[in-house]
């Protein structure tokens, strides 16, 4: 996935987006906790970036944290998504990014569940989710 980034420029961003999916993408934005559509959706599908539309996380590795946003214990693919170490706000924590098109995700934390024990925190806002077939 990485040999096949996705570049546009800010302004094609800021037309192909949503004014919340642009803060979240491209400004490192995140929406408020228990308020993104697919913080409570477990139907089975995939998540897709909002952005490039690459395969990012299934319901398989979705769980309820509680923390307000969607939680998963692995991206699709170890590929799928890049992390960098992100110091804003006064906090010292690990950003997600989409690997194709370097959009802003969310964070992942050492506190989730078996089998990887991360939680990735990520923001309805840079998803979209197709369902499987009959769904």
């Amino acid at each position: 996935m990485t040999d096949d980034k996705l570049a546009m420029t800010e302004a094609e961003w800021r037309e192909k987006l949503t004014p919340e999916q642009y803060h979240v993408l491209r400004e490192a934005g995140t929406e408020r906790a228990f308020t993104g559509k697919y913080d409570k959706n477990y139907a089975d599908g995939t998540y897709f970036c909002a952005g490039c539309g690459a395969p990012l996380f299934t319901n398989e590795a979705k769980y309820n944290s509680g923390c307000g946003w969607p939680a998963y214990t692995a991206p699709v693919e170890e590929d799928a998504v890049e992390t960098r170490r992100d110091m804003s706000h006064g906090m010292v924590r690990v950003e997600v990014l989409c690997s194709r098109c370097e959009g802003h995700l969310g964070h992942v934390f050492p506190d989730g569940p078996g089998p990887t024990g991360l939680r990735y925190c990520i923001n309805s806002a840079s998803l979209d989710f197709e369902p499987e077939d009959g769904e």
